[in-house]
């Protein structure tokens, strides 16, 4: 949420001054009205309002830190020293997400660099900031900083936005560089270091340096397992924990741990780390504990009842970046590395009516990824302004395995932007009469 709210009122004036009848919004943004409006959207950092919902789900809440001690049972030591000890009648979970790691570039720890949790919790904007990874935590901080005043370099070694199809990546570069960010693909740290005056330099491998008064780290995630007593019951402290298609918790003989007590939800089973995905996980796992302990059948079969099918084949996610990605399923690239026989169909998103009326000058692309043996969609990826509203049709899409053919009876309606899965389906071609190759490209403007 603090994330969303730095970029929104960005992306709010720049939706604005594409539209000429706008012409009369000049000025830049109030950073200190952004900065306030984050803090209301992330409660200015307490939990006062989990807490009331706990209580009103009648919701026990020991705080502390919490190890396990032995199969179900759990030792919380509060903040005064006290122990107060858990045991569990069926289960325990594990649910304690993630944290940015910090990779081992010498001077890089003692250069005291921003994570994803100082980025968007600053009280200023630093007049120069550096940021070490170009993946999403990475673009969106680009883009939120750039906007709010700040010279931003992104130091992205792996290229932008990595793992999304690339020619949504492609978009988000160039938009980035026009916006004022120096993206530097290909450069790689060798060595940070934070002078007497507080400036940060930072030595590149392939030579030259960037200077910067604050640097940013966003080159991964780590799970939160190091201290919680994961050892005490068989199993590795400090990684990732692997689970089955129930979530229980595997052990080193590759099946659950004795009893099946232990499970795990979140980030920290390292399935899909996003929100959202966190709480499908959550809602499948309470219903299936309830299940196993009242005795009654648990379905783990695909998409049933228990289980969280969505993690490897419907999970959806917005890149909320200048212009936004939206994308579901798998990517072309995935799709052949899980071995399916795929095809994969693009459309300029500026050649729908709907976009061109959402705003002059309006750039994007969206494609499909179609499983060529089912004849279902197994990937959608978008890339323009406000195209996450098109990603929720693309997940049903995907989850719902819904035949092309019976989406051809679902009509966008004109003019929106939704009508880019009619354009899609036309490049596709209908099962069984196609004629036209399935990359053909799609025509400049098609305003019907």
């Amino acid at each position: 949420m603090p994330t969303k709210a730095l970029l929104r009122d960005a992306a709010a004036l720049r939706a604005v001054r594409a539209l000429p009848g706008a012409a009369a919004v000049t000025g830049d943004l109030d950073v200190a009205a952004v900065l306030a409006r984050r803090d209301r959207f992330a409660s200015s950092w307490h939990d006062d309002g989990q807490v009331d919902w706990l209580a009103s789900a009648g919701i026990s809440l020991v705080r502390g830190h919490g190890r396990l001690t032995a199969p179900r049972t759990v030792a919380v030591t509060a903040p005064d020293g006290a122990v107060t000890t858990l045991t569990a009648r069926h289960a325990v979970v594990v649910a304690t997400g993630s944290s940015a790691a910090v990779p081992p570039i010498p001077g890089l720890a003692g250069a005291l660099p921003w994570t994803s949790r100082e980025a968007v919790a600053a009280t200023a904007v630093p007049r120069r900031l550096a940021i070490i990874g170009a993946g999403v935590v990475g673009a969106e901080m680009a883009t939120a900083y750039s906007a709010l005043g700040a010279a931003v370099t992104l130091l992205a070694r792996d290229g932008v936005l990595p793992h999304v199809e690339p020619f949504a990546a492609e978009h988000v570069t160039a938009s980035l560089r026009a916006g004022g960010v120096q993206v530097l693909v290909g450069a790689e740290p060798s060595a940070v270091g934070r002078d007497g005056d507080g400036v940060v330099h930072i030595t590149l491998a392939g030579g030259g340096t960037v200077e910067a008064d604050e640097v940013l780290v966003a080159t991964g995630r780590r799970p939160n397992t190091a201290d919680l007593g994961l050892e005490r019951v068989g199993l590795a402290a400090g990684g990732w924990l692997t689970v089955d298609d129930g979530l229980r918790v595997i052990g080193p003989d590759g099946g659950p741990l004795d009893g099946a007590w232990l499970y795990a939800a979140g980030d920290v089973d390292r399935r899909a780390l996003l929100t959202h995905q966190g709480k499908y996980q959550a809602r499948a796992l309470g219903d299936a504990l309830v299940a196993r302990a009242n005795g009654t059948p648990v379905d783990l079969a695909p998409w049933g009842r228990h289980a969280v099918t969505a993690d490897e084949r419907a999970v959806p996610q917005v890149v909320f970046t200048d212009p936004e990605i939206a994308t579901v399923g798998l990517t072309a690239r995935a799709a052949d590395a899980a071995g399916l026989q795929v095809r994969t169909v693009e459309y300029d998103l500026a050649a729908v009516a709907g976009a061109a009326l959402h705003a002059d000058g309006y750039t994007g692309r969206a494609s499909l990824v179609i499983d060529e043996r089912r004849e279902t969609v197994v990937g959608f990826t978008a890339v323009g302004p406000d195209v996450p509203e098109l990603l929720h049709a693309a997940t049903v899409a995907i989850a719902g395995e819904i035949p092309l053919d019976r989406l051809w009876h679902a009509v966008p309606a004109y003019p929106t932007i939704s009508e880019i899965w009619l354009r899609l389906l036309e490049t596709a071609g209908r099962p069984g009469l196609r004629t036209a190759p399935a990359h053909q490209p799609a025509p400049a403007h098609a305003h019907h």
